[in-house]
């Protein structure tokens, strides 16, 4: 009924990926966290090897996560899962580097998922170019970022262009991005019917960055603000076409995305809360109280024990809604069920092996210190875990009509 067994190429990726961010992202980590930067020749080496921020469709000349690609011995998709098993591994590496791999990142799914063919053509196949280029997802802004249904950028059709205005906030990889995927609104009265997807390219007349945000955590990772004034895109730039909107279908596309996506971040979450667990532990054997090893002390193999159990049901949740992706079950229940536990689960965690360690897991330029301050965002990018527990919660009362 369930096999918990990776398949060879799910197993060859795991370890592929571990040895990458072992030997190669752990090195820059704390320099990168310290410059706010990630190097350009550690950019150029992850480009060569082919590794990036999201799939590019074999149909468009990449390397895959077009349908039908990756089968498992099922004939199932595998895809969702071998970039949960991907991302848990580089964020064990480091968090922050791996949002900054060139790819379409968070722009890649609603291309997939509303793109036309053209389209699909046009801004993805970019990514298979020798150079590293980056996508980007404009959703956020300063009044809507939980309550997606409240974005005020708006859109107004003039002849075959549409007039974009309005400012999109803690945008990951936005100032650097050859594309945004720019969602705004033809007619606030219309509410989520109203809302339309577009491509806005880079020097686009209008299209600028406002700033770039000094964060707590991911510091490696760019996060801009992005403004739109009076930013004139073609239609042939709306996601999808005009055919596509007939009903909340701009809405659902972004909705869509964090059905794949969110998986995705819960999986780093779990590779944060690991790595943080991994050195408590050994921690906890070479430290002494009192004449014995810490980890003789109850109360914290109470710590440690609660933390691995923790994490180890994250994954499963993540898999799950990995699987169900692969699939093309609906999964946005299973999807907010997995980055709601694992994002505050990892926050637990770290929380418990900061008081393992003690001062050792407070220093500044040590790891744990690093992933301390990395991990609260996880619990409130692609949507607070109040906002997933509002979505499990409606799937599960879909039958309440006043609900």
């Amino acid at each position: 009924m369930i096999d918990f067994s990776y398949s060879e190429l799910q197993d060859n990726v795991r370890q592929m990926v571990h040895w990458f961010a072992e030997n190669e992202v752990r090195p820059i980590a704390l320099a990168a966290d310290r410059t706010h930067r990630i190097p350009d020749e550690f950019i150029r080496k992850v480009k060569e090897i082919g590794l990036s921020m999201g799939p590019v469709p074999k149909e468009v000349g990449g390397e895959g996560g077009g349908a039908g690609e990756k089968k498992d011995k099922k004939g199932t998709r595998q895809n969702n899962r071998l970039s949960v098993i991907g991302a848990e591994e580089m964020a064990w590496g480091d968090p922050a580097v791996i949002l900054c791999l060139p790819g379409p990142g968070l722009g890649g799914p609603p291309v997939n998922i509303m793109g036309t063919k053209e389209q699909k053509e046009r801004f993805l196949g970019i990514f298979t170019r020798p150079e590293p280029l980056w996508g980007a997802y404009g959703l956020t802004e300063p009044g809507a970022g939980s309550d997606v249904a409240g974005i005020r950028t708006t859109a107004v059709k003039d002849g075959d262009h549409y007039l974009l205005n309005g400012t999109k906030c803690f945008i990951t990889n936005g100032a650097r991005a050859s594309w945004v995927v720019v969602f705004a609104t033809v007619d606030r009265s219309k509410g989520r019917a109203g809302h339309r997807a577009f491509m806005v390219e880079k020097g686009t007349p209008g299209f600028s960055v406002g700033k770039l945000e000094e964060k707590m955590g991911l510091r490696a990772s760019e996060t801009a603000e992005l403004v739109l004034d009076n930013v004139r895109v073609h239609q042939d730039n709306l996601l999808g076409g005009e055919a596509y909107y007939e009903g909340k279908e701009g809405f659902m596309g972004a909705m869509k995305t964090f059905d794949s996506t969110r998986p995705m971040v819960a999986a780093m979450a779990v590779g944060i809360a690991r790595a943080a667990y991994e050195r408590a532990v050994e921690f906890a054997k070479e430290h002494f109280e009192l004449g014995r090893p810490i980890g003789r002390y109850h109360y914290v193999q109470e710590l440690l024990a609660r933390s691995k159990r923790r994490i180890d049901a994250s994954r499963l949740l993540v898999y799950r809604a990995a699987w169900m992706a692969d699939a093309e079950l609906p999964n946005a229940k299973e999807a907010s069920m997995s980055k709601a536990y694992a994002a505050r689960t990892a926050v637990e965690v770290l929380s418990d092996v900061v008081q393992v360690m003690g001062a050792a897991g407070v220093v500044h330029d040590h790891f744990v210190e690093k992933w301390f301050r990395d991990i609260k965002v996880y619990d409130i990018f692609e949507g607070t875990g109040e906002i997933q527990r509002i979505v499990i919660s409606k799937r599960i009362l879909k039958d309440l009509k006043s609900f």
